[in-house]
């Protein structure tokens, strides 16, 4: 059975994950916290729920209970169901809703990279990418071409900020993803991965290059927006790859290159997870 609730006072408790939450207090790193996310549209919501995560209350438009939110109400169970018109919603919040239907959901305990990545054949590696909508298209253009795993460093945004949810459509619950340890490279290498920065370098390999097709298994290692890889990172990597570019471009947004590379490179090793 649903419980509708009517929001009567925008600065109640029980709406602090929507509104008040700091992304460290979401991230449950204070103490009293816990740990969750917001996860934006019924079809973005509806791909978390088939990944197995919790909902924990939801916070929509009165008008979308019995209209386009009606799976996700029926799903979702007995949780709280906050409601309002839109521009107290868009008020409480601070922005416009997709959609106008968010869920507040229970994170679940981060996976290793190593389990992450057994029997991956391609996978992404992000370092440094703090743009949250980068990080949400990263994940989107890897679940449409080829990866199986994206891995980040820790300083990335993390995936599942609430503009990064959004972004991928969903798909950081669909593809597998862990942070790393600082020694990754090291770690990559031991797991049998090829890494291969995407880098300009008069000696980088093109991504068409026919040598790239014979690696069984490849890291493609992107970097942050503006400055892209550390010089440390790129030399530490087994091999530099370039996108030929024309006009006199000399780079490209992360997450274009990333599409570009994935489409590319991730022909390799077909994936397995949607066939």
């Amino acid at each position: 059975m649903r419980s509708v609730i009517e929001i009567t006072n925008i600065d109640a408790p029980e709406l602090d994950a929507y509104a008040r939450l700091t992304e460290r207090q979401l991230l449950g790193r204070d103490e009293k916290a816990t740990p969750v996310f917001i996860a934006e549209s019924p079809n973005v919501i509806l791909r978390a729920l088939d990944a197995g995560y919790t909902p924990v209350s939801l916070l929509m438009e009165r008008r979308h209970i019995d209209g386009a939110a009606r799976e996700v109400v029926a799903r979702c169970g007995g949780v709280p169901l906050y409601t309002a018109e839109l521009d107290v919603l868009t008020k409480l919040t601070g922005y416009p809703l997709t959609r106008g239907v968010l869920c507040a959901m229970k994170r679940k305990a981060l996976p290793d990279a190593r389990d992450v990545c057994r029997g991956a054949k391609t996978v992404a590696v992000l370092e440094n990418v703090m743009n949250p909508t980068n990080v949400g298209a990263v994940f989107r253009s890897a679940a449409a071409l080829n990866v199986d795993a994206v891995l980040l460093t820790d300083s990335c945004c993390d995936p599942l900020y609430r503009r990064s949810v959004r972004v991928s459509m969903g798909t950081v619950f669909q593809v597998p993803w862990a942070f790393l340890p600082p020694d990754w490279t090291a770690l990559l290498g031991d797991m049998g991965f090829t890494t291969a920065a995407l880098a300009l370098r008069q000696d980088a390999w093109t991504v068409d290059d026919p040598r790239l097709e014979k690696i069984e298994r490849l890291a493609i290692v992107l970097g942050a927006e503006g400055d892209g890889l550390r010089e440390e990172t790129v030399a530490s990597c087994d091999l530099t790859v370039r996108i030929p570019m024309s006009h006199g471009v000399d780079s490209l947004n992360v997450a274009a290159a990333g599409a570009v590379a994935f489409w590319q490179l991730g022909r390799r090793n077909p994936s397995q997870r949607n066939k």
